[in-house]
């Protein structure tokens, strides 16, 4: 595919500006499900992963057949590297409208039984790299008419979770800094949210005994977990062109849990 077919659609006798978003963490149950709502809306992707290279293939091998007008690119890169190779990463990256943060880890645990490595780690994928990326993405952003930064929060970031506090601080720290960047860029045409999902469907959760899962279940007034559909949608109508007043907003998709 030429760089002029990837940069533009023809549609109608017109050529209009693709939309080309950046999914982090597309391998995920959530970004699967990410993926396959813009894919359907209209958009071009990069399929992220950090490790599941075959699976992030596979994502855009299949999209790409079911709708042959976008492009899908599997992308690698480790959270965990150096800034130096953030910054060659970005550079070799095609124009994009969003960025999509969806990678995440979390170990449950005590503090005091925490390895000092493993918070460093959770701290660094959840919230610096994540705001390294922004920094590094924000020049080539805000040169569109419209720019998307959509952050995967928890409804821990708002409620603290015993046991994942290290959890909880990362993705806490993730609404403030929206909350603040929304307000630098606000009138560049970036907008800045979070998504921030309660407990979900999705095989991050499959390490909880069933027992646990279902007491959890038990006290969302919804009744029921999330779906990873429940949060791809919010995703969807954040990134949508019309969505350009919302900013610096986090938004709880958690069934009334934990508010």
């Amino acid at each position: 595919m030429n760089l002029v077919k990837i940069l533009f659609v023809e549609l109608e006798g017109e050529y209009q500006l693709m939309k080309r978003a950046i999914i982090f963490g597309a391998t995920g149950g959530i970004g699967q499900s990410i993926c396959g709502e813009l894919a359907a809306a209209g958009w071009s992707l990069y399929i992220h992963c950090n490790q599941k290279w075959d699976a992030a293939c596979k994502i855009s091998h299949k999209l790409a057949q079911k709708y042959p007008a976008q492009d899908f690119i599997p992308i690698r890169l480790n959270f965990s590297i150096s800034d130096n190779k953030l910054i060659v990463f970005v550079k070799n990256l095609l124009p994009i409208n969003a960025a999509v943060f969806a990678e995440g880890i979390t170990d449950y645990n005590f503090v005091g039984k925490q390895k000092m490595a493993k918070i460093d780690q959770i701290m660094q994928i959840n919230l610096i790299t994540p705001i390294k990326l922004t920094h590094l993405l924000e020049p080539f952003l805000i040169k569109n008419k419209f720019s998307r930064i959509v952050y995967l929060g928890s409804v821990y970031g708002g409620q603290g979770s015993a046991l994942e506090a290290v959890y909880s601080a990362s993705k806490a720290g993730l609404t403030r800094f929206s909350q603040a960047y929304a307000r630098e860029v606000a009138s560049t045409h970036l907008t800045v949210n979070v998504v921030a999902p309660g407990a979900v469907n999705t095989p991050m959760n499959a390490m909880f005994p069933k027992e646990t899962m279902q007491e959890v279940k038990e006290e969302i007034p919804a009744g029921r977990l999330a779906e990873s559909s429940d949060i791809s949608f919010w995703i969807k109508n954040l990134l949508d062109p019309h969505s350009n007043y919302l900013t610096g907003q986090t938004i709880y998709v958690s069934g009334g849990w934990l508010l």
